[in-house]
């Protein structure tokens, strides 16, 4: 199987191909992004680190969806949403919340009851898979005891 700046470098050049500019430029910058990150890191990306520049790249792009529908520019705010579908397409698959509440539950009954050990001990479980603002949410609500 291909890696997935291979992955990315082929889409890119289907989407040049298809004269599709919105998917080619998106495409384009986070190879770039990736090819930046590269350089810090000094040795080519593996697959998690990859994944990790097209996280971030999903962050900023939901951020300034919010930012855009506080402004009321709903064009561009469609064009950010259009662009963070694309980029899920190339992350490995999200885990589920019930999975999350699970491990949560597990680490309460291991002894951890408070935010931060807890979310240290649950995060690295879930490393490039789930949102943490969605563990955090999780873990918040089994401290305080609320039903899912």
């Amino acid at each position: 199987m291909a890696s997935l700046p291979e992955r990315l470098r082929t889409a890119m050049n289907e989407a040049r191909k298809q004269r599709d500019q919105a998917r080619t430029l998106l495409l384009s910058t986070i190879l770039s992004d990736i090819q930046n990150r590269e350089i810090e890191l000094k040795h080519p990306a593996s697959d998690d680190e990859v994944a990790e520049v097209l996280r971030r790249g999903v962050k900023r792009r939901r951020e300034s969806v919010e930012a855009y529908e506080k402004g009321k520019r709903e064009d561009l705010a469609a064009r950010e949403r259009a662009e963070v579908k694309m980029l899920e397409e190339y992350l490995p698959t999200a885990v589920s919340p019930d999975e999350i509440r699970a491990a949560v539950r597990d680490a309460i009954a291991g002894g951890a009851k408070e935010m931060g050990p807890l979310m240290a001990k649950i995060m690295p479980q879930f490393k490039g898979r789930a949102d943490g603002k969605v563990v955090n949410q999780i873990v918040r609500e089994e401290l305080a005891g609320s039903p899912p």
